[in-house]
């Protein structure tokens, strides 16, 4: 069973929910904003926690962030296997003792990532980075970024990726908590949706038209991996 918090209602799981309904993974959606979250991690094997505007050192005004900090901690506890995609990425860096914080400036469209030598090994990070028809690993490739904070690696986590903007990309923290500040969950109708109103909205969906059926590839393949 997979707890997916929704930290905003735009933010949606995406291709994860696809990959969980196409193989019949049982799973469930807490809307935060909502006043939703799981009474108990119990019956749960996975959390996946989303993305939001808000910033992890604005828990005052988003007090919300403080009670999905703590179902983060429940769930490392409990020994679950963890997903924090964009902000919760780095409310699991905050929750492991990484500061959060604003970066130089927004990391917005799709641009590169490159893997450090630990994600070229991991088999998580590899399934994500393997060409769809080559089967080769790509160390560099893109991915739908969106972000104007950033994070510093908590310590025991490992290092799995970076950006030429962000040295923080993704990591690993005991083989079962992975962290990405990208989207790898992206959808055509997620995008339409966050970039309703913006004048980026024709270039954008441009782009994910041309590295769709890549990025899906690879996206499913990063979702095997994890949820195995």
């Amino acid at each position: 069973m997979v707890a997916i918090i929704k930290n905003v209602k735009e933010e949606g799981p995406g291709s994860i929910e696809d990959f969980l309904k196409e193989n019949s993974i049982p799973f469930k959606i807490f809307e935060a904003e909502l006043g939703e979250f799981p009474a108990s991690l119990e019956e749960y094997k996975y959390l996946i926690v989303l993305g939001g505007p808000m910033g992890v050192y604005e828990m005052d005004l988003y007090p919300n962030l403080k009670r999905v900090a703590k179902i983060i901690e429940e769930a490392l506890e409990r020994g679950l296997k963890v997903l924090g995609v964009c902000l919760g990425a780095q409310l699991l860096a905050h929750v492991l003792g990484g500061r959060v914080y604003k970066g130089p400036r927004p990391e917005i469209g799709w641009l590169d990532i490159e893997l450090t030598d630990s994600g070229k090994v991991d088999q998580a990070i590899r399934a994500l980075a393997k060409h769809p028809e080559t089967g080769e690993i790509s160390t560099r490739f893109k991915v739908f970024h969106w972000h104007g904070d950033t994070f510093d690696l908590p310590s025991r986590a490992i290092h799995l990726a970076r950006s030429d903007l962000y040295q923080n990309q993704a990591f690993k923290y005991e083989d079962r908590v992975y962290a990405l500040q990208f989207h790898v969950e992206v959808t055509e109708e997620l995008l339409s949706t966050w970039f309703e109103n913006s004048p980026l909205k024709e270039r954008v969906l441009s782009e994910f038209q041309t590295l769709k059926s890549e990025y899906s590839e690879r996206a499913k393949n990063f979702y095997q991996a994890l949820f195995k």
